[in-house]
C-alpha cells in the first residue's frame, strides 16, 4: 500500500494566552517565532494590562506588547478579567477565553503552567484557559452560541522561568535555533523595555533556551509541557529525542 501523501493544506492557528503583556513573549516568544515564520497564524490574547507592576504604565505596556506581537508576526487581542494581581478562577471568564477558542479554531493553545512558585496570576490563567479548552466542545452551553464548538488538538503550557517548570514528566523541547527565529525572539523581548529595569529577562530567557538546546543536541530550544499524553499518528511523525544514545 502506497503512503497517502502529505497535506498541503494550511495549519491550523495557534492562540496562546498570557497573563501580562510580556508573559507570552517572554515564555515561549521562539516557539511563536518558529510557527508564524512556517507558515502558522498565531493569536495572542493578554488578560491584563499589567497595570500593577513597578514599572511601566498600563498604556506603555499595551504598546509594548503591540509592537512585540508585529515582531513575531502574530495577531494580538486584550480580554481584561479581574485585573492584574486580582485574578480569580472564574467559570465566567473560562467561558469568556473559551468563546476565543471558538472564534479563532486553533490546533494548539498554550497558557502559563499550573506550577505555583510564580506570580499568581500565571497557574490560575492556566487553569482558567484549561476550563476554556474543554468548555470549547460543549455544544449545550447558550453563553457560546455564537459560533460552533471546537475542539483543540492539544492544550501545552508554558513556563515562564526555572521556578515554573513542573515537576515530574518530561517537557516537549522545541528547536528554536535558526537565526531568524533568535533575532525575531530576541527583538520582541526587547520591546518590553519597561520591564528590562526590574530584572534581565531577556538572558534568564535565552540562557533557558541554551540550556534546554544543549541539552538536545541543538543551540536553543524552548520547552512546552502538554496537559495530556501526546498522539501520534505513527511512528514516523515521531521527532528525535533529546539524548543521543
Amino acid at each position: 500500500m502506497k503512503p497517502s501523501p502529505k497535506s498541503s493544506a494550511k495549519p491550523s492557528p495557534l492562540l496562546v494566552f498570557g497573563a501580562h503583556p510580556d508573559d507570552i513573549e517572554f515564555g515561549c516568544g521562539g516557539i511563536i517565532a518558529r510557527e508564524t515564520q512556517g507558515g502558522r497564524a498565531a493569536h495572542l490574547v493578554v488578560c491584563s494590562r499589567g497595570e500593577a507592576a513597578s514599572h511601566g504604565k498600563p498604556e506603555q505596556r499595551i504598546a509594548e506588547a503591540e509592537k512585540s506581537a508585529a515582531i513575531l508576526g502574530a495577531t494580538l487581542e486584550f480580554v481584561l478579567l479581574d485585573g492584574d494581581a486580582r485574578l480569580e478562577c472564574r467559570v465566567e471568564h473560562s467561558l469568556r477565553l473559551a468563546g476565543i477558542i471558538r472564534r479563532v479554531r486553533p490546533g494548539i493553545v498554550l497558557a502559563p503552567s499550573l506550577s505555583e512558585n510564580q506570580h499568581p496570576d500565571h497557574p490560575r490563567l492556566g487553569r482558567i484557559v484549561r476550563e476554556a479548552a474543554r468548555l470549547a466542545r460543549y455544544g449545550g452551553l447558550a453563553e457560546l452560541r455564537d459560533h460552533p464548538v471546537c475542539s483543540i488538538g492539544q492544550l501545552f503550557f508554558y513556563a515562564m522561568g526555572p521556578g515554573a517548570e513542573p515537576e515530574g514528566g518530561q517537557p516537549v523541547l522545541i528547536d528554536v535555533s535558526a537565526r531568524s527565529v533568535l533575532k525575531a525572539w530576541t527583538a520582541a523581548m526587547r520591546a518590553h523595555a519597561t520591564q528590562m529595569r526590574t530584572r534581565d529577562y531577556l538572558e534568564l530567557q535565552l540562557s533557558r533556551a541554551r540550556l534546554h538546546g544543549l541539552a538536545a543536541g541543538v543551540s536553543h530550544a524552548q520547552p512546552l509541557y502538554p496537559a495530556d499524553p501526546c498522539v501520534f499518528d505513527s511512528l514516523a511523525s515521531l521527532g528525535r529525542g533529546a539524548r543521543q544514545f
